[in-house]
């Protein structure tokens, strides 16, 4: 009788931890992976709610990440990277504000405003609530989070 209660304890304490998971953390081969990256642009901080995919494992490898990402054409900062990262690109048709995407494999860019294009990517996240940023280059500082 105590040996059924200890299963039915088990089970039902399995379920309760399955329920309580953070949706944006995801176990791979035994290791979490937080899909939730801090982005730090003029001294303020936004949540990066990053894609579920091969690029984007590979991109938290490199982090915390200090790069200056410069302007181009009045919606985007970019920044090449030292290293290539694995693509799975497409035509999104339309970029929406907030957007982090991978250009080629090499090219790390992030739109400031949404527009529509005929350009291919591959998408690595997107933050909320992304205010304008300016028309100059910008200091940015891409870490796991601390908080949850």
């Amino acid at each position: 009788m105590n040996k059924r209660i200890l299963i039915i304890l088990c089970i039902f304490i399995s379920f309760i931890s399955i329920g309580c998971r953070d949706n944006n953390v995801k176990e791979e081969k035994g290791e979490i992976v937080d899909l939730n990256i801090d982005v730090v642009i003029n001294d303020k901080t936004y949540n990066l709610t990053l894609d579920d995919n091969e690029t984007t494992r590979e991109f938290i490898k490199l982090l915390p990440l200090d790069i200056e990402m410069d302007e181009l054409n009045g919606n985007e900062k970019y920044h090449y990277l030292d290293i290539t990262l694995p693509t799975d690109s497409y035509s999104p048709h339309h970029i929406n504000k907030g957007d982090l995407m991978l250009y080629g494999n090499d090219c790390l860019v992030l739109f400031y405003e949404s527009f529509d294009t005929s350009y291919s990517y591959t998408k690595l996240g997107h933050i909320n609530d992304l205010t304008d940023l300016g028309s100059d280059s910008v200091m940015v500082k891409f870490a796991k989070s601390v908080h949850n």
